[in-house]
């Protein structure tokens, strides 16, 4: 996989690709419409961040570039790869368990806070991460 030079883009299948790790300086890409959405991306080898419509979808820290993301509204699923192992925060449902795969390997179960946010590590020493958070 390679990281995103264009910052953000929309795939064959209809998912996005967005981030870039690589960067030293902070870029962002504003007002990218897909689906009738807006889409914001700020990224660079510290953080990657993406929102929707104003509301937070995914961080993570240090940056990552992200493929083929797509989230319904049962499951969200990602391949993620980094420089350095990432913290990744998403926001989804308030106070709502989920599952979560790495690898395709259960990772465990978690339940979204107050604000709908939940956390979790990714470590990249094999390469590029596939991840999968099922609404429980």
């Amino acid at each position: 996989m390679a990281v995103i030079e264009e910052l953000i883009r929309v795939e064959d299948d209809k998912t996005l690709s967005f981030g870039n790790y690589l960067m030293d300086e902070k870029k962002k890409i504003l007002d990218f419409e897909f689906e009738g959405d807006m889409y914001k991306v700020k990224t660079y080898n510290k953080i990657t961040k993406l929102e929707k419509n104003g509301r937070l979808l995914y961080e993570s820290v240090s940056g990552t570039t992200v493929h083929n993301f797509n989230l319904d509204e049962k499951e969200i699923i990602f391949s993620v790869e980094g420089k350095e192992d990432a913290q990744i925060t998403l926001e989804l449902d308030v106070e709502q368990d989920y599952r979560l795969y790495i690898g395709q390997v259960q990772v465990g179960k978690m339940k979204s806070n107050l604000a709908g946010k939940i956390s979790f590590s990714v470590d990249f020493c094999n390469g590029s991460q596939q991840v999968e958070i099922k609404k429980v």
